[in-house]
């Protein structure tokens, strides 16, 4: 099964809500002159990390995003990976990610849940609790949200629902992009699953982004890569391909679970 992907490298307004949403609507109009099959927005791209004013800015249970990818996803006949927004939740501000298919219905929802403390989420953010699994045509993806690559152990437990293909929205400062490329490639190459990682670019009062968002199959090719300015980032996968990666290296098979 053949997907076209469009990832859209977005330059995020600093707690501006209006211009990222004009920014995000402007971005689908160009891509989907391409017709792809899945649009993926990056990390907090309706305020990006102006942290101090969630409290005022954040989206209650995340219903203006979700109205507004509702709309995207049937207006250009695509199934759009939202990203993430600030979602204010009985529990808290989450960082959610939603995914909606191309008629509208909302496939899947994940709140990160691992909070990155050197940027002081944790003093802002309440952590998810749920794995970010969903389903696209009978095919089985997950979402992942930038600090999650770290953890190696989180994204195979994913891998190991038989996921073909991972999405991780960022929002990663330039002064690690060796790591996100990294990070990116051992994630790919471990779980024999394509990643498709959607960053920012850009700049806010205290980072600059490192944009370079990728396209990488099952075997650890790079099938695409951004620079670190505003792009849209197109590739095409083909998820038989994870099947055979699979089978020729049976990684899956030869995992000792019990003794880890």
């Amino acid at each position: 099964m053949k997907l076209k992907i469009a990832c859209l490298q977005m330059d995020i307004a600093f707690g501006n809500s209006q211009k990222n949403y004009d920014t995000a609507m402007s971005l689908m109009e160009k891509a989907s002159s391409e017709k792809p099959d899945i649009i993926v927005l990056p990390e907090l791209w309706t305020t990006g990390y102006d942290l101090a004013n969630l409290k005022d800015q954040a989206d209650t249970e995340a219903r203006e995003a979700a109205a507004f990818l509702k709309y995207s996803a049937t207006k250009h006949n695509a199934h759009i990976v939202g990203g993430s927004v600030a979602n204010k939740t009985e529990a808290g501000i989450e960082n959610t990610m939603l995914v909606f298919d191309q008629s509208g219905e909302l496939a899947g929802k994940y709140s990160k849940l691992h909070l990155f403390q050197l940027m002081d989420e944790h003093l802002y953010l309440a952590a998810g609790k749920q794995k970010g699994l969903f389903s696209l045509e009978s095919r089985k993806f997950a979402g992942l949200i930038c600090y999650d690559i770290r953890f190696p152990e989180w994204v195979r437990a994913h891998a190991v629902e038989e996921v073909e293909a991972m999405f991780v929205v960022a929002e990663w400062p330039i002064q690690r992009l060796e790591h996100w490329r990294a990070l990116l490639l051992a994630r790919a190459i471990e779980n024999q699953c394509y990643i498709i990682a959607c960053n920012r670019a850009g700049s806010d009062p205290n980072n600059k982004f490192a944009g370079h968002s990728m396209v990488i199959g099952p075997w650890g090719d790079i099938i695409a890569e951004a620079g670190e300015e505003q792009e849209i980032l197109t590739a095409e996968i083909d998820l038989d391909q994870v099947k055979d990666a699979r089978s020729r290296i049976p990684i899956f098979a030869d995992r000792r679970p019990e003794l880890y």
